[in-house]
């Protein structure tokens, strides 16, 4: 599946020790993830998954940093994530929930390619997930109401997010977004457009990583606001 990549574009040995120290997780869940990693880094050489600069770091940068969210929700079995991509969070978080009875992720992806992926990683994974090659907006009423926790990773800028976990939100989930640096910025643009009560976690991955936690959503201005499915 493509060309052969040089051993500096695998993940290290030592940074799946080092997240895995950071987030600690069965016997079960490692397999599980060994196995989708092993997967994303063969795709990647075909489609684009994650930033190739990243590849060397895969474990800490995308998997530990995933992994974070359930401790902040540990009794949370039903998400939604919005624009899974190469999978992140939502297949980490459904391999570490595979052993949870009732447990299901649901990853909502538009392109048909990284769809296609993300079913090939919950076969080989057995992880607890439901792939919908949707738009966000289609996807509201598809998977309906009983959603714990709402997350998205890398897709869309705050006050957009804000807007596409609003049903979510709405109906008793808690919203969890994984941001960078500009988490300030961001959340002063949304606060525009939303009454917002967010609790920023810092990453525990390090770096200048945020997690921004909404449990409460509602529109400053209902008629002014529209938002396109961007995602």
């Amino acid at each position: 599946m493509g060309k052969v990549q040089s051993a500096d574009h695998f993940p290290s040995a030592s940074d799946k020790a080092a997240a895995l120290a950071l987030t600690p997780v069965s016997r079960e869940t490692e397999a599980r993830l060994n196995r989708y990693v092993s997967l994303l880094v063969e795709w990647q050489a075909k489609t684009n998954l994650v930033a190739p600069s990243t590849l060397p770091h895969l474990w800490t940068r995308h998997v530990s940093d995933s992994l974070q969210l359930l401790d902040l929700v540990p009794s949370a079995k039903i998400w939604v994530d919005l624009g899974s991509g190469g999978g992140f969070p939502g297949v980490a978080l459904a391999c570490a929930l595979a052993e949870t009875p009732g447990a299901n992720v649901h990853l909502v992806e538009r392109n048909a390619k990284k769809a296609a992926f993300l079913r090939e990683a919950v076969r080989i994974t057995s992880a607890a997930a439901t792939v919908h090659l949707a738009g966000i907006g289609d996807s509201v009423d598809r998977i309906g109401s009983g959603v714990d926790c709402v997350t998205a990773r890398a897709l869309a800028p705050l006050h957009q997010l804000v807007g596409f976990a609003e049903p979510f939100v709405s109906n008793g989930a808690k919203a969890l977004f994984l941001k960078g640096q500009d988490v300030e910025a961001e959340l002063t643009e949304a606060t525009k457009y939303w009454n917002i009560e967010p609790r920023l976690h810092s990453s525990r991955t390090g770096g200048h990583g945020w997690i921004v936690e909404l449990d409460r959503i509602e529109r400053r201005n209902p008629s002014a606001i529209t938002y396109g499915d961007r995602a």
